[in-house]
């Protein structure tokens, strides 16, 4: 895990780009937990993309975040931050 403060960027996958933008969101439903799948690399990002549940006909595509607008997002929004490796393994879990 690399030292990230706001002003780093990091990788979301995004619904519907281009056109009503929104950060996809994961329920763990053991949990009972809403994340954000967050990711250090776009590599990352692109190799976790099939382990994520998304909706049918819907396009989704990596895009860089600011860490400082994701976290206001994901509190706003009342989601936990979750960084992801390659592999879909959650390596850290931010609350907001």
């Amino acid at each position: 895990m690399s030292k990230r403060d706001e002003n780093s960027w990091v990788w979301v996958v995004i619904e519907n780009p281009d056109k009503e933008e929104k950060i996809v969101g994961q329920l763990d439903e053991k949990s009972g937990i809403s994340f954000i799948p967050t990711f250090e690399s776009k590599e990352n990002s692109f190799m976790c993309m099939n382990f994520l549940a998304r909706d049918p006909g819907k396009k989704y595509e990596p895009q860089a975040i600011l860490y400082e607008e994701l976290a206001a997002y994901a509190k706003e929004n009342r989601f936990m931050i979750c960084f992801l490796d390659g592999t879909g393994k959650i390596t850290e879990k931010i609350k907001m």
